[in-house]
């Protein structure tokens, strides 16, 4: 990544594509909380970073194995809740179209 550049997922989030007017977002025509998502998915990932590593280096944790696993298992969890929360709306997308198609 060139300095500077902001990563794609956050550029996304802070653009409204021309072909989603805000009134399709607040007559929720169409839905913002899959953007709002994977920003969250990255929050996660970096909150179970500092917390494995916060628990490797503290005296009174568990030591290397439990920041380990704290890593791990929030990146696994994380990414687990995540992708059934975008599976929904990609659930209710789908539906959307049949509905479309009907009319």
């Amino acid at each position: 990544m060139t300095p500077g550049v902001l990563p794609s997922f956050i550029l996304e989030l802070l653009t409204i594509k021309k072909d989603l007017p805000m009134k399709s977002i607040f007559l929720f025509d169409s839905m913002l909380t899959p953007k709002i998502i994977t920003f969250v998915y990255w929050i996660m990932l970096l909150g179970s970073l500092v917390s494995g590593l916060g628990t490797m280096f503290s005296h009174y944790a568990g030591g290397i194995l439990s920041g380990l696993g704290i890593i791990i298992g929030g990146a696994i969890g994380s990414r687990i809740w995540c992708e059934l929360l975008i599976v929904l709306f990609k659930i209710h997308e789908n539906i959307q179209k049949l509905a479309n198609k009907t009319e």
